[in-house]
């Protein structure tokens, strides 16, 4: 016998579930699955790539390709990975390097550290001294002594040079060059010169730093405005 279902009861059986609750009832059979498998639910990303693709044609999730047989015979080979951590990069000189700079922490910004240059920095130059005047014997104290007398020196006649370069100059009565062993400082400042110049002389510049306090002047008051309201 033919058996009525209203509409309303029909509509009710073809309703979604809620979002909410669709979400919990996929997280709980997700969690149900793990707690089945064990450690080996994700197995098939660990490994390389034929052990995975091997797993999931095995475990009836994916199709066969046409290469995994040719990959079976003659596998790609396999290089040893690097540890989880990575060692920190230490040479002979870097001891040495430290106490150079807690003794002349001025260094860190008068002496310009130039990365594409082959010249060694003033403080590895120091601890590859030490290193070298130890080897012939020397201890370490009078290592660091002879080392850092040496790079005193050393700073004391660069400047010297410039300031007789300085006199020459005045006395031919010539614009004196620029400095050539300028400090880290004073190189950036030489460097940007320009665009401080540009930034209050450069009408260009000045048309769009007018603009932005325009933009900046016309924001506060629609905020005082909106604050009044």
């Amino acid at each position: 016998m033919f058996r009525f279902v209203s509409r309303t009861k029909r509509l009710r059986t073809f309703v979604p579930s809620p979002p909410n609750q669709l979400a919990g009832i996929l997280s709980q059979k997700l969690n149900t699955w793990k707690l089945l498998c064990g450690s080996k639910a994700m197995s098939f990303t660990k490994g390389d790539l034929l052990t995975r693709t091997r797993k999931l044609v095995n475990g009836l999730a994916k199709v066969k390709p046409v290469w995994l047989k040719a990959m079976e015979k003659s596998p790609p080979a396999v290089f040893p990975r690097a540890e989880k951590k990575v060692e920190r990069i230490c040479l002979p000189e870097d001891a040495y390097i430290n106490k150079f700079y807690k003794k002349h922490p001025e260094s860190l910004h008068e002496d310009p550290i130039k990365i594409h240059d082959f010249d060694p920095t003033p403080s590895r130059i120091f601890g590859c001294r030490v290193l070298e005047l130890k080897e012939h014997g020397v201890s370490e104290e009078d290592a660091l002594d002879v080392a850092d007398t040496e790079y005193r020196l050393q700073k004391k006649a660069k400047k010297k040079a410039y300031k007789r370069l300085k006199e020459i100059t005045r006395i031919r009565g010539t614009k004196p060059p620029p400095n050539p062993y300028p400090s880290a400082i004073k190189q950036i400042q030489a460097e940007e010169k320009k665009y401080v110049h540009d930034r209050f002389f450069n009408p260009r510049i000045l048309e769009i730093a007018d603009k932005l306090k325009d933009q900046q002047a016309a924001e506060m008051r629609d905020r005082g405005r909106a604050g009044g309201l």
